[in-house]
């Protein structure tokens, strides 16, 4: 079906005519101080019978008064806002840095493991978490408590924790705990290891604090140096990393 036949069946399907359109978006018009809102009967008709492309000020309108997700409407016209994250992958700045989730609920699939043509060098945090190294449904994502959890990603080019916390790593993140502990543990493993947000970017690492200045901690085989960072003012905790899902081998070895 052709988008203006479809949007159509839309209207149709609210009970709702031309110009019941036309009178309802001059109310939204006025509500958001903005004429670009407006639909007018002609305009609308215009729409429904040719493939022409409307502004996302109207589609807002029409999403409105069809009672449609504004997603499912730029759906008609080519645009499916769940590519953004797989799009997001395949663009991603080789720096560490804050990718938001989208809001509305979806049902497709997310590609968590890493495919050929990604440029995932750098840490990335996110809002939903990833599970597993394979595709896993959105709907199945809401129920791993996304708002008491964020989620890291550690960078290809990371290697602050190698190899305890392998560069593409998913890190889960509780951010609830900010505080950077100073007990003694036993082990590396129960060493605490904090994701930070920088001026320039994001980082994952043990952390201590010493005097006015946060040094962030390589692992003891790590090719990485110590980094320190004025405290407060250049380095904030998003929270303690409390799991991971990591590889085990790269690759160039898997296929041995």
């Amino acid at each position: 079906m052709k988008s203006g036949a479809a949007l159509r069946q839309y209207r149709l399907r609210s009970g709702v005519t031309t110009r019941e359109v036309e009178a309802k978006s001059k109310c939204i018009a006025e509500a958001e101080r903005s004429e670009e809102f407006y639909v007018s009967n002609a305009w609308l008709t215009k729409l429904e019978n040719t493939d022409s492309i409307p502004g996302i000020h109207k589609l807002f309108t029409l999403s409105v008064i069809y009672h449609v997700g504004f997603s499912e409407l730029l759906n008609l016209y080519g645009v499916d806002l769940a590519h953004i994250g797989l799009r997001q992958f395949e663009v991603v700045s080789p720096r560490t840095q804050l990718v938001a989730g989208e809001n509305e609920p979806r049902d497709e699939v997310l590609p968590i493991q890493s495919q050929s043509g990604f440029d995932l060098n750098r840490t990335n945090l996110f809002s939903r978490m990833v599970g597993g190294w394979s595709d896993v449904p959105f709907a199945v994502l809401q129920h791993l408590r996304p708002r008491q959890n964020i989620y890291g990603f550690v960078g290809l080019q990371d290697y602050t924790l190698y190899p305890l916390l392998r560069p593409g790593s998913f890190v889960q993140i509780d951010p609830h705990l900010r505080r950077i502990q100073t007990l003694r543990w036993r082990t590396e493993f129960d060493r605490p290891i904090y994701f930070l947000e920088l001026r320039d970017g994001y980082a994952c690492g043990w952390c201590e604090v010493q005097g006015n200045e946060l040094a962030l901690l390589p692992h003891p085989l790590s090719p990485c140096t110590t980094r320190r960072f004025l405290y407060p003012g250049d380095a904030e905790v998003v929270g303690r990393v409390t799991g991971f899902a990591t590889r085990f081998c790269s690759k160039e070895n898997s296929s041995a």
